[in-house]
């Protein structure tokens, strides 16, 4: 019986060790991702910051990406940028695999 535990609190570990580097993997690709549209709005450094906090943050009113990409498109639509779901979801994408050879590197 002791096998049969030790295993099963093997499987919860990495578990919750793979959650742990998703949610790292999504944080930084959306800092990344807000990053990459404060530069199409030509903000400063410090809205920059500012702005990539706010992505982050936009994640959490539901779940999926839909809330960020809304943010994202309604933001550079309202700053004059030619922006759609389209090139958001290209862009969310990229920052993706950007976000984790970051987190991988770092290690």
């Amino acid at each position: 019986m002791t096998t049969f535990n030790d295993r099963e609190r093997a499987f919860e570990a990495k578990f919750a060790q793979d959650q742990e580097i998703a949610f790292r993997v999504t944080a930084r690709r959306n800092r990344l991702l807000g990053e990459w549209a404060a530069v199409k709005m030509n903000l400063t450094p410090e809205e920059t910051d500012a702005y990539a906090k706010a992505v982050v943050q936009a994640d959490f009113e539901e779940a999926g990406d839909e809330d960020v990409i809304r943010k994202l498109v309604g933001d550079l639509t309202a700053a004059g940028v030619e922006a759609d779901d389209a090139q958001v979801r290209k862009a969310l994408d990229e920052m993706a695999i950007e976000a984790r050879r970051q987190l991988l590197e770092s290690k």
